[in-house]
């Protein structure tokens, strides 16, 4: 009897195993066939006719091919844009479907985790379609954060993840606190700066291969374009980041709040470092505990930044060479260029502030060395520049001439940075306006002549052309 059973059984196996192999064949090819028409589709735009043969697919084969994601996501969003006002929340509900299914199916790319990114964009479709509460959005962002914080790169959602936490705080919820608030604020700033430089470092290579005179390829000017923006956008987001925090981030709230954490994080050297940069930034190095800060970050963990803050401990007691020391050793341990730069660009607003300013365009030059798309640096230079303008010069003409220097140095700035080339520009047209008029080029009859400044500038300015 027991024979009999397993001969049935092979029997039974050599008839079935044939027809689900060539089911899964048919359901591939349909599958295949389905994901070519809605992708045909989907490329011009037609999402109407491209939906049905997607959803077939997307629901048969959802590990077959990312361009069911990525075109998913843009049928579903024209999807909800269109949608009636009673459709849209179900457009929607489908959406962050789309999402999970997405992480899903693929939460790799070339072998890379996206599900950063993923998560981002759930979270911030679940805010642009008014889907759920704050908490839940931010809980959705703190996820990607905390999951994938590699793959978390779209500026938009680092901000709302910021400003979604802010909201909750201002409103009062009983689970934010100031401390969460500005911890946070620290680490997404951070992961911005961190964008930011990696921008900078694609773009530097291609602005010093236009300084030294070598054309660009298409594809150079079409990435040039597309860093500038992306740039741009950063510079713009992280200016309206600080500007939110700084309604919090006073030295009322800072020093009661960092010196009532002290003892529990005085061996945290990120920690330490932290609260030293946001004492510094927010005017608040005055303050004794600043001293506290800076010496038990030095002792723990010597570093350009420590270096860096004892340099302007020794500036506000007047020791200019003392703080000189501090900062150059600050520069020496710092490796990373683009830090370097940073801090030499710091250095440079400190001399600035106290009116040196040799000193100032010199370590804004160094900075620009390392970065040569710093574009603040331009800035500054341009605006010490224009600060002389009285000082420098043997006629009222030749004064005045100064503003063309600085006009050119602020150009330059919009040039290479496109995160403050709208100030750049408008630094620059003020400048203009302050040289000699081209009445006066005539009168002086002097256009084309080179004007040397022998001040501190030590530099020249051809007179334009009429």
């Amino acid at each position: 009897m027991m024979k009999k059973f397993k001969k049935f059984i092979f029997c039974f196996v050599l008839i079935v195993h044939p027809l689900t192999a060539q089911t899964d064949a048919e359901t591939n090819q349909e599958c295949l066939q389905n994901l070519s028409i809605f992708v045909e589709y989907a490329k011009v735009k037609n999402y109407t006719d491209a939906y049905a043969p997607w959803i077939n697919v997307k629901e048969a084969c959802p590990k077959l091919n990312l361009a069911i994601y990525t075109y998913g996501e843009r049928m579903l969003k024209d999807k909800i844009k269109n949608a009636p006002p009673e459709s849209k929340q179900a457009a929607a509900a489908e959406l962050l479907n789309l999402y999970d299914q997405w992480l899903e199916n693929f939460p790799t790319r070339r072998n890379v985790s996206v599900k950063g990114d993923i998560i981002s964009k759930k979270a911030q479709a679940m805010l642009d379609y008014k889907t759920s509460n704050k908490m839940e959005v931010y809980k959705v962002f703190d996820l990607a954060f905390t999951t994938d914080i590699n793959s978390f790169t779209s500026v938009k959602g680092l901000y709302n993840y910021f400003k979604t936490l802010y909201d909750l705080y201002r409103e009062g919820n009983d689970g934010v606190t100031m401390e969460q608030l500005f911890n946070k604020y620290e680490e997404v700033s951070e992961k911005f700066e961190l964008e930011s430089t990696k921008l900078a470092k694609k773009l530097d290579v291609i602005l010093k291969k236009e300084e030294n005179g070598t054309p660009l390829s298409s594809r150079e000017v079409r990435s040039k374009r597309i860093y500038q923006t992306n740039g741009s956008a950063i510079g713009t987001l992280n200016s309206n980041l600080d500007a939110i925090i700084s309604k919090e981030a006073t030295c009322v709230n800072l020093v009661p709040l960092y010196k009532r954490n002290f003892e529990e994080f005085k061996t945290d050297a990120v920690w330490l470092k932290r609260a030293a940069s946001r004492m510094d930034s927010k005017e608040c190095s005055d303050d004794p505990f600043f001293v506290t800060l800076v010496e038990a970050l030095h002792t723990l963990d010597p570093s350009a930044d420590s270096a860096y803050y004892l340099g302007i401990l020794k500036d506000k007691a007047g020791d200019n060479s003392g703080a000189l020391k501090y900062y150059e050793e600050s520069i020496s341990l710092q490796t990373d260029p683009y830090k370097k730069a940073k801090i030499l660009y710091k250095i440079a607003i400190k001399f600035k502030n106290a009116g040196r300013k040799s000193a100032a365009r010199n370590y804004a030059r160094k900075a620009l060395s390392f970065q040569p798309s710093l574009g603040r640096a331009y800035l500054m230079i341009s605006n010490l520049y224009a600060s002389s303008a009285n000082d420098c010069g043997d006629t009222q003409f030749n004064k005045r001439a100064v503003y063309w220097l600085a006009a050119q140095t602020a150009n330059k700035a919009a040039q290479v940075d496109a995160s403050i080339k709208k100030l750049a520009i408008t630094t620059a047209r003020s400048y203009e306006g302050r040289a000699p008029s081209k009445t006066e080029i005539f009168t002086e009859g002097n256009q084309g002549a080179t004007i040397k400044f022998d001040c501190w500038i030590n530099s020249s300015v051809k007179v334009p052309q009429l």
